[in-house]
């Protein structure tokens, strides 16, 4: 017979469970996340729920704040989470539905990396309940007895039909031997940490899924898989990437992501509205029609949008900032008023140094990246040679993109 305390708990179960879901394109399976709700709200014992990101890069884009939204969601129901830094994993390379390996980095850059995630990570998680961990702590003391061993718990005939390795395989492309264990390695983590849930982008489902069964192998309960959609970059045509240039960073400068934000379609401003949660699907529906029937401008709604991004990772003042320097520079098509100078350490100087030095860029290696994509001008004429040098006279107005602008003084 049902007690009210019963009752009690299949309710705050509900609860949780209506919040879990906004914003998830699947959860594996719901049945279990009731059953571990269920289990938590009986026992006392809150949820372990496992994030992992490989610092790949030094910067958290708004793709990766769609899982880190979701994982606060967990961490607001009272559960711990874990905030994983793949720093192993990270050596590995994991195609992710790519058609090849990413590139391996040093050890330096991962550490480097990981420390730059970490602090932007609390952006959005609260710093006080996030548990940061690192899988080189298991990972690395594994010996090649161990690995063979984990390699055992899975088949090669499994293993392929991940959808990438299967379209490499079709192509005639290389799959490397060390491709597969990634997933094994992921699965391994959960193992770790004896994880309840984990979090991951569509791109990741057949890895969580390796995980669910790899659990099952080490006689633990399966996590649950709860599995974000990915957020499509400013292209307009593959998912965000900083590797791909198509990414807005969340501590990019206000008028950076702002203009970013004002580049994309307006077909990819709804999945932007809907995805990182700045309206309720139903909103987003409504919205639509309004468009379609000319009772709102598709710029309106994409400044507003622009807007409450800004804010989310500055504030108020320099959303209003950015604003009006988008209306100046975009609409009128020319240079903002007031830009920072910039006397060089050098003339001649190379192009790289005297981007970052005019803090353009924040490394020769990414000021080199944006030279070689048309990305900097001097006086509206494009640079073309990454390795190039230039002669200044003073008075030059460098251009980075659309936004960056510095004026040099000699």
């Amino acid at each position: 017979m049902a007690t009210k305390a019963d009752a009690k708990t299949e309710a705050e179960v509900e609860r949780q469970l209506e919040l879990l879901r906004e914003g998830a394109l699947e959860i594996i399976t719901e049945d279990d996340l009731r059953a571990k709700l269920r289990t938590s709200l009986t026992t006392g014992r809150p949820l372990k729920v496992k994030l992992g990101l490989d610092p790949t890069a030094p910067d958290i884009h708004l793709g990766h704040t769609v899982v880190l939204n979701k994982m606060r969601d967990f961490q607001e129901l009272g559960h711990v989470v874990v905030f994983l830094v793949g720093d192993f994993t990270c050596s590995i390379g994991d195609p992710s539905g790519r058609s090849k390996t990413r590139p391996v980095l040093t050890m330096e850059e991962i550490r480097a990396n990981a420390e730059t995630y970490c602090d932007q990570a609390f952006k959005i998680l609260d710093r006080d309940k996030t548990v940061i961990d690192y899988n080189s702590r298991w990972l690395a003391p594994l010996t090649f007895a161990d690995i063979i061993r984990l390699a055992g718990k899975y088949t090669v005939a499994r293993m392929l039909e991940r959808d990438d390795f299967a379209k490499r395989l079709a192509e005639g492309l290389p799959i490397s031997l060390h491709e597969p264990l990634y997933p094994l390695a992921q699965a391994y983590d959960s193992v770790a940490l004896e994880a309840d849930v984990e979090l991951g982008g569509s791109d990741q489902k057949f890895n969580l899924l390796v995980v669910r069964d790899i659990q099952r192998e080490f006689g633990q309960e399966a996590e649950v898989a709860v599995i974000t959609p990915l957020l499509v970059g400013t292209d307009g045509s593959q998912k965000m990437s900083k590797s791909l240039g198509n990414y807005v960073a969340i501590t990019e400068a206000p008028e950076e992501i702002y203009g970013k934000l004002m580049s994309v379609s307006d077909e990819l401003m709804f999945d932007y509205l809907e995805i990182l949660r700045l309206e309720t699907p139903a909103a987003v529906k409504k919205l639509r029609k309004e468009l379609a029937a000319g009772k709102a401008h598709p710029k309106e709604v994409k400044m507003a949008m622009a807007r409450r991004l800004v804010e989310r990772f500055h504030d108020a003042s320099s959303a209003a900032a950015a604003e009006e320097h988008f209306e100046r520079v975009h609409r009128e098509k020319l240079a903002p008023e007031e830009m920072a100078t910039h006397t060089p350490s050098a003339n001649p100087i190379a192009v790289a140094t005297l981007l970052v030095e005019a803090g353009l860029a924040p490394s020769k290696t990414e000021a080199r990246r944006l030279i070689s994509q048309n990305a900097v001008a001097v006086n509206d004429e494009r640079l073309a040679d990454p390795q190039g040098e230039i002669t200044l006279a003073g008075g030059e107005i460098i251009r980075v993109g659309k936004r960056r602008f510095c004026r040099i003084q000699l």
